[in-house]
């Protein structure tokens, strides 16, 4: 095959390609604006599962605080019980 009859085919086979190419970059600069406008609604509210979790999480904290000081208050209990008696 002649090399000038390949170059000169190569920009019609390719063509598609191209076309392609700059097809799916308009799609994806199109697209740009409306992902970022969902992130940052999504970003900007909170759905049911999101607000039950965190309330669940609020409800655990306050839970291990609630321990921690009943524990604490337990020992100095003990501790208050074992010591003799101060003249």
């Amino acid at each position: 095959m002649n090399p000038r009859l390949f170059f000169l085919a190569a920009p019609i086979l390719l063509g598609g390609c191209v076309v392609g190419t700059i097809a799916s970059t308009a799609v994806d600069v199109a697209t740009i604006p409306v992902k970022a406008v969902s992130a940052g609604v999504d970003a900007a509210t909170t759905s049911q599962s999101e607000a039950d979790q965190k309330r669940g999480r609020e409800l655990r904290k306050a839970e291990e605080k609630a321990g921690r000081e009943a524990r604490q208050a337990e020992k100095r209990a003990k501790k208050a019980a074992s010591e003799p008696p101060s003249e």
